[in-house]
């Protein structure tokens, strides 16, 4: 297993009814493709940083690369030492008022489904580092000090 830290984002999309997109992670841990290891759960889009990108830009590609929307304006909202013990990532969590397109999930199979939810009433299998990004979101929190990974 690589045992370096990695960056990552994961990014809410809010509608206008106050409810994020969520999208369901394959079962398959294969197919999940989630070095967090996040298979069967449900997940923002979200992804890896490359080389020489700006969080906002990772973020909009990612968006783009698993939902086929568009984002016409993103922000960073919070940060998280963000770790199991699969994999360790300082998460940018990024938030997204403003898109447009027809959600398409593509035919990699790494999403499976995708649910619009309630920012007050999100599903019982959520993943822990979405859950941390969405609870900083309503916190009005950027980040949170010395929080440890709980198995």
């Amino acid at each position: 297993m690589n045992k370096i830290m990695g960056i990552g984002v994961g990014v809410i999309l809010l509608n206008e009814n106050n409810e994020i997109l969520l999208l369901l992670r394959n079962s398959d841990a294969i197919l999940a493709d989630s070095d967090m290891h996040y298979q069967g759960q449900y997940t923002l889009p979200a992804g890896k940083v490359k080389f020489g990108e700006e969080f906002e830009e990772a973020g909009i590609r990612k968006v783009k690369q698993e939902t086929n929307l568009n984002i016409d304006d993103i922000k960073v909202i919070c940060l998280l030492n963000d770790y199991n013990e699969n994999a360790h990532y300082a998460t940018v969590g990024l938030l997204a008022k403003s898109f447009n397109g027809s959600i398409d999930l593509g035919d990699t199979l790494e999403h499976v489904s995708y649910v619009w939810v309630d920012v007050n009433n999100l599903p019982k299998n959520i993943c822990k580092s979405s859950l941390d990004i969405i609870s900083r979101y309503k916190e009005n929190v950027f980040y949170k000090e010395g929080e440890k990974w709980k198995q």
